[in-house]
């Protein structure tokens, strides 16, 4: 087995490969596209960090490619779909820096709570201004966590033991799990209403895209304090910037931002703000565990032993795997999409199956379905293999279930999601091999194309209806490119989906329920 390595990663990682007999290992870093290109024909196995881009081209040029590893968690610069295509598996290390992303986050709350990097600056500049830099303790303070995935559970762990309460918010986290680690399970509102301390730990997905911003701000306690060392883009950095010199926030201690490097973001200007340029994987552990973790899943691959951290398809049968190959991004969309169209804590999941593909191995696709509703809240965490044990945790029931009768379609595959405020049905079809359709919502048939940008919307069908939307999308800049409507009696209640070409704020949407008199209006990204 060949392995080309194009990033640098810790030699631990590179001598547990060398310690293979029949493994080859040759370390090229700072190649161009066109030089990877032409080298990477000869490999069986690539192992990058996050400067090699693994775009379709490279992938189509790996002939002999069979498993490309990250060593890290990011896996931006890979096509994952391309190599999917092509049965390479794509592997990374989701839990090598975790301790250390844990760490970093409460180094910066306890930094920014007694401002030790400016109280540094000045000191060493000649100046001793100890009354200036006066801080505040943690103990006794609420820290809201805001994604109780494992990086905010080892957080929670640790500053109860400094004497902190904690208040915690994930829709898959259920309020045992909460308070076996040692947080109260709450809404978002009442973390902002009540916590002292705020650090988020979500993906960068966009349902959490912004999801602190100046309506959030507005909520909080006077004199809050904001850590993010998860991902640019989930504050609203013009939103902090404001809120920061209203003296509605009294520091914030920033890892990521928006635009990295952020050259010219005027939060750095400000003396209440603390940054560390991405730091919270950068410790010496951390780099050397990603790196054992991406040999172990490289030589598992070779050896036909479970590659844990495959974040695509794992290793099947090839003629089981073509067979069930156009219904896995089917289901994955279906789950995408019901997820976006429910609230409250998930309880129980179910994946239907009817017609011709209630007679396959479907288990595949069972993944495939839940694996794209924790997709929705939980971004790069989730995989194929790691899916099924990511629900238990969250204490989510997976039900599979068969049935003969299909209607009028070949093939049905139906999603039911179970919360504690509601349920949802969707139900998706193939048409030939890859003509994906969402075919019913709730009872109502439709034909939707499941993809990009959609709005779906529940009303009553009168006169005006469609009308006012599109009025509301057109004073937006928000153009439509298709609408489909389903409903059961004239006048009675319908379900529509709206194909749009950009994004849609909340905002829109309120405006779209109040001046069209909508139900309900939900936006959804697939």
């Amino acid at each position: 087995m060949k392995v080309l390595v194009t990033d640098p990663i810790s030699e631990e990682g590179i001598k547990i490969l060398k310690a293979e007999p029949d493994v080859q290992v040759d370390v090229e870093t700072k190649l161009t596209k066109e030089q990877l290109i032409e080298k990477i024909k000869d490999y069986d196995a690539l192992i990058i960090r996050s400067e090699t881009q693994v775009t379709k081209d490279v992938i189509e040029a790996g002939k002999n490619l069979k498993i490309i590893g990250r060593a890290g968690v990011g896996i931006d610069n890979v096509d994952v779909p391309a190599a999917t295509d092509k049965g390479i598996i794509v592997a990374n290390a989701p839990e090598g820096n975790m301790i250390a992303a844990c760490e970093h986050t409460i180094a910066m709350m306890f930094s920014m709570s007694r401002n030790i990097p400016q109280a540094n600056i000045s000191l060493k500049s000649g100046k001793w201004e100890r009354s200036k830099f006066m801080g505040v303790e943690v103990l006794g303070k609420t820290l809201g966590v805001v994604g109780m995935g494992r990086i905010g559970g080892e957080v929670t762990k640790r500053v109860r033991g400094m004497g902190m309460e904690v208040l915690a918010y994930d829709p898959f986290t259920t309020p045992e799990r909460a308070q076996a680690i040692g947080a109260k399970l709450t809404t978002l509102d009442e973390i902002y209403e009540k916590a002292d301390f705020i650090t988020v730990h979500t993906p960068l997905i966009p349902s959490t895209k912004h999801m602190i911003s100046t309506p959030q701000f507005e909520k909080m306690k006077d004199g809050v304090r904001i850590i993010n060392c998860a991902r640019g883009g989930i504050i609203d950095e013009a939103a902090l910037l404001e809120a920061i010199k209203s003296g509605k926030v009294a520091g914030a201690a920033l890892d990521v931002f928006e635009k990295e490097p952020p050259v010219g973001n005027p939060l750095l200007e400000l003396n209440q703000v603390i940054v560390t340029p991405h730091l919270g994987a950068s410790t010496q552990e951390a780099q050397v565990n990603v790196a054992i973790t991406i040999a172990e899943q490289v030589l598992n691959a070779f050896k036909g032993l479970p590659v844990t951290t495959a974040l695509n398809i794992p290793i099947m049968k090839p003629e089981m795997l073509e067979k069930i190959k156009p219904f896995l991004p089917l289901a994955e969309d279906l789950g995408k999409f019901i997820a976006q169209i429910t609230d409250g804590q998930i309880k129980e999941i179910t994946v239907g199956y009817s017609g011709e593909i209630a007679q396959r191995e479907v288990s595949l696709i069972t993944i495939a379905a839940l694996k794209g509703l924790l997709d929705v809240k939980m971004g790069e965490l989730v995989n194929y293999v790691n899916a099924k044990s990511i629900s238990k945790d969250r204490g989510i029931n997976v039900v599979e279930s068969k049935f003969g009768d299909v209607g009028d379609y070949t093939n049905l595959i139906t999603v039911t999601v179970k919360t504690d405020m509601m349920e949802r049905k969707v139900s998706g079809t193939i048409f030939g091999n890859k003509d994906a359709r969402i075919v019913e919502i709730e009872g109502y048939r439709i034909d939707a194309i499941p993809e990009g940008y959609m709005i779906v919307t529940r009303h009553k069908d009168r006169p005006g209806v469609i009308g006012n939307v599109g009025t509301v999308l057109g004073q937006n800049n928000i153009n439509i490119a298709g609408m489909v409507v389903g409903r059961e009696t004239v006048r009675g209640e319908a379900i529509m989906i709206l194909s749009v070409d950009d994004a849609v704020p909340q905002s829109v949407l309120n405006e779209m329920i109040e001046k069209a008199g909508l139900y309900d209006a939900r936006y959804v990204y697939i």
